[in-house]
């Protein structure tokens, strides 16, 4: 009828009624999706690709790493630090690869040992629990000056150790690297590249992964700056041992 949309607001002039009121009757619906949260713990799915193997140099600009994104780590405390930490995976028929990129403006790293106590200092870790039905899961450790530590854990009601690999040599080794980044003579961050056989992670269940196998899976960085910072993939508690909260890796 001629006149009808004078009873439509100016600015809805021109709009389809029923486009309208189709948006009001949707708008609950999509408010609430938008207030949903963010899947956590075995909910969060983290999708690994498939790769042929490759030298591991430590750059982030690798050919073999450049179709696959960043997954950024969240700080624990945000107050703690303003600089971005950045993980990616791959996997091929003989191992694990990862690579870390940590922005940062002071190394603090003085153990030159491996299978020390790095997590006192900057380090990267890593941690794959690969069958849900046994409390025991792998942890790498790795250094800005690449010194590593690999370790099983048994945790059984939250008392955990961890174990060394025996007969560490041969295909048991991993492959590792590391840079740090200068501009000038400020340091501006640093990144670690390492690749883990599964011959090191046997005889834990679920290895080698296959196409459809998941794992469960959490990151993490440690920065001793003024004050030390924590990153996370997957928020854990009381410590980075609460295996419980680990994500879902999904291998492609």
């Amino acid at each position: 009828m001629k006149g009808s949309n004078m009873l439509i607001p100016e600015s809805w002039r021109g709009f389809n009624l029923w486009w309208l009121i189709g948006i009001l009757f949707y708008l609950p619906g999509l408010i609430s999706a938008q207030k949903s949260s963010t899947p956590t713990g075995k909910k969060a799915a983290w999708t690994i690709k498939h790769t042929v193997d490759f030298e591991v140099t430590g750059d982030t600009l690798g050919d073999a790493w450049k179709k696959i994104l960043w997954t950024r780590l969240s700080l624990r405390d945000p107050a703690k630090s303003k600089n971005v930490t950045g993980v990616k995976l791959l996997y091929s028929s003989t191992g694990v690869y990862c690579l870390f990129w940590c922005e940062d403006q002071k190394i603090t790293s003085t153990r030159k040992e491996d299978f020390t106590d790095l997590f006192n200092e900057d380090v990267v870790e890593i941690f794959f629990w690969t069958e849900e039905k046994h409390p025991i899961y792998f942890e790498y450790e790795l250094s800005p000056y690449n010194k590593e530590l690999a370790i099983l854990v048994p945790n059984l009601n939250g008392n955990f150790m961890g174990w060394r690999p025996w007969n560490y040599s041969g295909n048991k080794l991993t492959r590792r690297a590391t840079k740090i980044y200068t501009q000038g003579e400020s340091v501006t961050g640093w990144s670690a590249e390492f690749f883990i056989p599964y011959a090191l992670l046997r005889p834990l269940a679920n290895v080698p992964p296959r196409k459809g196998t998941t794992w469960r899976i959490n990151t993490y960085r440690i920065d001793y700056d003024s004050d030390t910072a924590h990153w996370w993939w997957q928020p854990t508690s009381p410590n980075f041992h609460d295996y419980k909260s680990f994500g879902t890796l999904k291998f492609d």
